[in-house]
């Protein structure tokens, strides 16, 4: 069992939870997911199963794409709803001040990770130490907000949607607006509906997930946004033992294909991830399944 499962994931579960849960049902050892949502967070969570495991570090590297909502004149220090209040304000924001305030955090902004997050200092977790009551410093990270647009407002609450890079935290960025509004704001909802290529038309939910209706995505599939090119017959021993092959050899028609690409089977099934290093193929990832 080879591919990507999208779980619709629920609320009240973390991302761990959600592969351990599917890992038990499927009875497959290799399982593990290609981004963490948190626990109040719902929608598109892939989980990549048995050597589809070994893309997973690739499908982290897409956008995403979220609904949800946040409530101005409340801050929490987890900068959500599953935080304890730390300060309240009056709320005298109009529709046209909020979403000119959404307009100015769009674009390339610079974002400094939340105390209540599992990122590592000096390898700890940062969400461990915020429970101590220690808080360290965090450098800021660029990130990159393509659209922060309003759905609906009802004040304090206020709906929205959001496409951004990997690595942006919803909650930093709710938070953020509420402190350019001058009132504190924190997230009360927020639900992924896609991350990637994969959006909630594909996504089940994790009771519906079965050995019996299982619905994978095939790993040549869940990584098609890189080039690729196909493996004769009789050089895919030689690729699937890492042996190094002349790439002008290989692919005598082809340019050069800049970057990480993936080198198919006649069949189509995903047989390496490859880069061109001094008119060699470097291999950064080769799969033992599906040869053809």
């Amino acid at each position: 069992m080879n591919g990507v499962l999208v779980v619709d994931k629920p609320a009240g579960l973390t991302s761990a939870a959600v592969v351990a849960r599917v890992r038990r049902v499927l009875g497959v050892k290799r399982v593990g997911h290609t981004g963490t949502l948190d626990p109040m967070a719902t929608g598109v969570l892939p989980v990549c199963v048995g050597e589809a495991t070994k893309i997973a570090g690739y499908l982290l590297a897409e956008d995403k794409a979220y609904e949800g909502e946040l409530e101005l004149g409340v801050e929490t220090d987890t900068l959500d709803a599953q935080g304890a209040i730390t300060r309240r304000s009056e709320v005298a924001v109009t529709r046209a001040q909020l979403v000119a305030a959404m307009g100015d955090l769009a674009g390339d902004i610079e974002q400094v990770p939340p105390m209540y997050s599992a990122l590592k200092q000096n390898g700890k977790r940062l969400h461990k130490l915020a429970r101590q009551g220690i808080e360290v410093e965090r450098a800021a990270r660029p990130v990159h907000i393509a659209v922060f647009e309003l759905i609906d407002f009802e004040s304090p609450r206020a709906r929205f949607r959001v496409e951004c890079s990997k690595g942006t935290y919803v909650r930093s960025l709710a938070s953020n607006l509420g402190t350019a509004l001058g009132c504190g704001a924190h997230l009360t909802a927020l639900r992924r509906t896609r991350s990637g290529a994969f959006d909630l038309a594909q996504a089940v939910a994790l009771d519906a997930v079965s050995p019996e209706r299982v619905v994978l995505v095939d790993p040549a599939q869940a990584v098609s946004y890189l080039p690729a090119a196909t493996v004769p017959h009789d050089r895919q021993g030689r690729v699937r033992d890492g042996q190094q092959l002349p790439w002008a050899d290989l692919f005598p028609d082809l340019a050069e294909i800049p970057g990480t690409m993936r080198l198919l089977t006649p069949a189509g099934a995903l047989l390496a991830l490859a880069e061109i290093d001094d008119g060699k193929l470097r291999y950064l990832r080769v799969f033992s399944y599906g040869l053809t």
